[in-house]
């Protein structure tokens, strides 16, 4: 057997109920795995082992009377910084915040309570979540176990490094432009931004997703039966329905058989892509084929002006934020992002509203172009990830969301899109596949990754702390 820390939450959720091992057994495992990594790692935030083996007693008592509380009684896992967890700080990873402490849990750290799952620890973030790296005025900086020098990508940056290290199975982020698949992309693990209020989040924001992280499909279809659940305080959850998430782990190669895949290599704007992620994405383009899926190449949909208007949007965004700081505050910014928010000083209102409107102008140019096939494949980045010291891929404030754009134009046509191993570079670094599908199609989306999860076969063995 795999060292405990090691097991996916299927396996820990069987062992429990044979009594093979306890959840206070693999908590204990896991808490000692991060020990030895997170000198290095620096993923955390709010790690309580304390609190955690409270957590996992107690479920260890439940499953000995044969009565576990929910579906993931006494499996461990970590929440991002931002998802909120009552009487805690939330500084969403910035040293400027003056936010008060959580009054309560929010619908994604409540549902996962409820469900019974071990706290190990929240995760980092960057600061406002405005980097696609671990680099915050407030907390350590993540790195990306694949290699220390590199950064796991952001802004879920603790999450997809605590993913791959084996912080536990569960993991939970968020992501408004790319923020679940940049991490999981550059880290070599599985995530679904799900479609706009399939996963309730507070406070709700335009194109905002929470969704798990994890080491494998079925596990994250796991998680999303806990997850996917109504709340009133998210404005745009979904009406209670029943996915067949139970039934996403089962799902047969056979079910890529003349499925309709649009394969799009040119995002239209933005970085262009590193040949390796080229050559990784089209390799995975031909399993699917192979396998009897209809593969189109795609005319790249996104443009210049999308992608600038979406940028100058949050800087005005931002640059509100900043002013309603005081000077002291405004000191504790990351400079990188102090100067992106406050380019945003000249915009005037017609400027402003024309950027605004290109969240739209995505949205109606992401659904038209996806309209013909029952999903879209392509790079999640165009990048290997860059150094853990650098801000973003270009290092520029002014050109701060160029590698962004195979992933933002989903976040705003509200349709669910997927991250899953699809090989390495030369140097080790794992290349991530985007799997998107038609709004509300979840499962669909989920079903062709597990789909490709047993095409693709083997991979590498999990990085191990030095």
């Amino acid at each position: 057997m795999p060292d405990l820390h090691q097991l996916s939450a299927h396996e820990l959720l069987a062992g429990y109920a044979s009594r093979a091992f306890s959840p206070l057994e693999v908590t204990q495992a896991v808490i000692a795995h991060v020990e030895r990594w997170e000198p290095r790692l620096q993923a955390t935030y709010l790690y309580r082992p304390e609190q955690a083996l409270e957590q996992a007693r107690a479920s260890t008592a439940r499953w000995q009377r044969g009565a576990p509380c929910g579906p993931l009684d006494g499996v461990p896992g970590t929440l991002k910084e931002n998802i909120a967890t009552a009487g805690d700080p939330m500084p969403s990873g910035t040293a400027a915040s003056t936010a008060p402490l959580a009054a309560q849990d929010a619908p994604p750290a409540a549902r996962l309570r409820e469900a019974g799952l071990v706290r190990i620890s929240k995760t980092t973030m960057p600061d406002w979540g405005m980097l696609s790296s671990g680099l915050s005025s407030v907390h350590r900086l993540a790195r990306n176990p694949w290699d220390l020098a590199r950064t796991p990508g952001g802004s879920s940056a603790g999450a997809g490094a605590a993913a791959v290290a084996g912080y536990g199975p569960l993991h939970v982020g968020t992501d408004i432009g790319g923020s679940l698949r940049l991490p999981a992309g550059w880290c070599g693990i599985f995530t679904l931004k799900p479609s706009l209020g399939r996963v309730p989040i507070d406070p709700p924001y335009m194109g905002r997703a929470a969704g798990p992280m994890t080491r494998s499909v079925s596990d994250a279809a796991l998680m999303l039966q806990v997850l996917a659940q109504p709340d009133a305080r998210d404005s745009m959850s979904l009406p209670a329905q029943t996915p067949d998430w139970a039934g996403v782990a089962d799902t047969p190669v056979e079910h890529l058989k003349g499925l309709r895949i649009g394969l799009l290599l040119d995002a239209g704007c933005g970085l262009p892509v590193d040949p390796e992620i080229n050559a990784a994405v089209q390799a995975a383009a031909r399993l699917l084929e192979s396998a009897g899926a209809r593969i189109t190449p795609m005319r790249p949909f996104f443009t210049r002006e999308m992608l600038d208007g979406l940028d100058h949007f949050w800087r005005m965004r931002s640059y509100i934020d900043l002013q309603a700081l005081s000077p002291a505050q405004r000191e504790k910014l990351l400079p990188f992002i102090r100067r992106w928010a406050e380019s945003a000083a000249a915009f005037d209102g017609p400027h402003v509203f024309r950027a605004y409107a290109q969240t739209h102008a995505t949205r109606v140019a992401a659904v038209a172009a996806s309209a013909p096939f029952d999903c879209v494949i392509s790079p999640v980045a165009p990048n290997l990830p860059a150094l853990a010291e650098d801000p973003s891929p270009t290092n520029d404030p002014l050109r701060p969301l160029e590698h962004i754009a195979f992933t933002v134009p989903w976040n705003m046509s509200e349709q669910p899109a997927a991250s899953i191993n699809c090989g390495y570079s030369a140097s080790g670094l794992p290349i991530g596949l985007q799997i998107a599908g038609a709004r509300f199609d979840d499962v669909g989306v989920m079903r062709v990754a597990r789909a490709f999860e047993r095409l693709r076969g083997p991979q590498r063995p999990w990085p191990q702390p030095q």
